[in-house]
C-alpha cells in the first residue's frame, strides 16, 4: 500500500501511524510542499510543519506563507531557522558568503538548523519527489534517514510535477507565483534564477546556484535522502 498507494493516503496513514510519536513534516514553500500541507490538512489531525526562513527569502515567499497559515488552521507553522543574522554572517564570514562558498551559507542557514530539529524528532514527511534529481532517483515511499537517525516518509515520491500541478489546480492550493513566472524550484533569492522557458508543470533545479555545479542544499543528499 505504501509503495503504491496515492500522496493523500501516504499522508494520511503516516499520521495515524505516528500520531503518538514526534512527527513532524517540512516545507521551503516549493509547490510540493504545498500540496503536502494540504493533503495533511485533510488528515483532520492537527500536524506541525516546520520550514527554515534562511532570512533570504523571496518576498513571495513570505506572502506564500502567510497565505497558507490563513488557509490551513489546523496545521501549526514553525520556523526553524537560524537565529544568526545576514549581519552576524557578513561580520563573521565576510560579505555575500553564498557566493563565495555556498554550501557554507547552507550549512549556516539550512543544515545545522534541520539537524537541531532532528534531534527532537522520531517522524520526518517531506514533499520530494523522485523525479526533482539524481540524488533523489532512489527514493522510496518509507525509509530510514541515516543521517539524521529518523523515519522519512516521502508520499509524494512516485508523482511528477504535473502530477503535483494537477492537484495543486483541483484543490486550488496555494503556490508561489514565482512558478508562473519561469522558477521551476525557489530557494533563497540570491542563489535561485529563473529558467528560460520552462513551464509551470515542469519541474528542473537548473535555476538553482546558477554557474555553480551545486544542486542541492545539503538537506537530502545521496543515501541519506
Amino acid at each position: 500500500m505504501l509503495e503504491n498507494g496515492s500522496p493523500p493516503e501516504i499522508t494520511a496513514w503516516a499520521v495515524r501511524r505516528f500520531a503518538c510519536w514526534r512527527l513532524l513534516a517540512t516545507t521551503q514553500f516549493g509547490m510540493e510542499g504545498c500540496a503536502l500541507i494540504d493533503m495533511l490538512a485533510h488528515t483532520g489531525s492537527q500536524v506541525e510543519v516546520v520550514y527554515l526562513d534562511t532570512q533570504f527569502f523571496f518576498a513571495e515567499t513570505y506572502a506564500l506563507r502567510d497565505r497558507l497559515v490563513e488557509r490551513y488552521p489546523s496545521i501549526t507553522f514553525r520556523n526553524e531557522g537560524s537565529p544568526l543574522s545576514v549581519a552576524d554572517q557578513a561580520a563573521t564570514y565576510g560579505d555575500e558568503l553564498w557566493r563565495r562558498d555556498p554550501d557554507a551559507c547552507c550549512e549556516l542557514r539550512k543544515v545545522a538548523p534541520m539537524r537541531r530539529v532532528m534531534e527532537r524528532t522520531d517522524v520526518w514527511i517531506t514533499g520530494l519527489r523522485r523525479g526533482q534529481s539524481a540524488a533523489r532517483g532512489e527514493l522510496q515511499a518509507v525509509q530510514w534517514d541515516w543521517r539524521f537517525d529518523v523515519l522519512k516518509i516521502n508520499p509524494l515520491a512516485r508523482w511528477s510535477r504535473s502530477d503535483v500541478w494537477r492537484y495543486v489546480q483541483e484543490r486550488e492550493v496555494p503556490f508561489n507565483p514565482l512558478h508562473e513566472r519561469e522558477y521551476p524550484s525557489i530557494g533563497c533569492v540570491h542563489c535561485t534564477k529563473p529558467v528560460p522557458g520552462s513551464s509551470i508543470g515542469e519541474y528542473s533545479r537548473e535555476g538553482r546556484w546558477a554557474e555553480t555545479e551545486k544542486t542541492e542544499c545539503g538537506l537530502h543528499l545521496g543515501e541519506n535522502i
